[in-house]
């Protein structure tokens, strides 16, 4: 099957020294044209923000955006109303939809660090909406833990696409088979901490792997993991 390995090294880079940004995929000033996205996934960044800093009141719509708290405190502030703060382990999505506005700042003494996740929708200006989950790591450890889809429920956050996001917390010598659903065919993995050999190939700390027309891939864990699964279809 086809594969595409981005290292932690290939990735663009934007540091503002309050936001240091690095990018999987292109996003504002990093423009490869071989990595313009990874079928309707369009934005994968791996964000740092310093502690007082952050995105003031800004725009979206029509994208189904993901941030996904890895260490610090952040609030979230939006047109629908909410008001909100997000620590390490939580998942906040927002639906953009018609259109809604939001700001988000790092309001902690720490770094905060967190992913953020961009995937097109199914349906276009579809009513905006927001959500959040938590996912504590001591309850994920050695199981594939879904945090996203595009089925509603109150065990996870769900979106306006049909695509699966999963969390995975192994020790070393675990073995996890991923059958994906049949509409999507593709899937994107990032090693947020140690080494996975997926479907063969050595994935380590910060690096992604593309897998794309496949049904099944076998992820080995080599030393103890943390890391994101993504499956989206590669077309609407």
């Amino acid at each position: 099957m086809p594969f595409r390995i981005t290292t932690a090294a290939d990735r663009g880079l934007k540091d503002t020294g309050w936001l240091q940004s690095n990018f999987s995929l292109s996003f504002g000033p990093y423009a490869n044209p071989e990595r313009t996205g990874f079928g309707l996934l369009r934005v994968f960044n791996d964000d740092f923000v310093q502690a007082g800093k952050g995105f003031g009141l800004h725009a979206h719509s029509n994208m189904e955006i993901i941030s996904v708290m890895l260490a610090g405190r952040m609030n979230h502030k939006d047109s629908l109303g909410y008001s909100e703060e997000v620590t390490t382990d939580w998942v906040q999505i927002m639906s953009a939809g018609s259109g809604l506005r939001h700001e988000e700042y790092n309001i902690g003494d720490d770094q905060v660090n967190f992913l953020q996740i961009w995937i097109e929708p199914k349906l276009q200006n579809v009513t905006p909406r927001y959500q959040r989950r938590h996912f504590p790591a001591e309850k994920r450890r050695n199981q594939l833990t879904t945090i996203v889809s595009n089925e509603e429920g109150t065990a996870h956050c769900w979106i306006n696409q049909n695509a699966k996001l999963s969390l995975g917390f192994f020790d070393a010598g675990q073995q996890v088979d991923y059958r994906l659903n049949p509409l999507n065919k593709s899937v994107f993995l990032f090693v947020l901490e140690g080494q996975l050999t997926v479907n063969g190939q050595v994935v380590q700390q910060r690096e992604s792997i593309g897998l794309w027309e496949t049904d099944l891939i076998s992820v080995a864990v080599d030393r103890e993991s943390k890391f994101i699964l993504i499956e989206a279809p590669i077309n609407h």
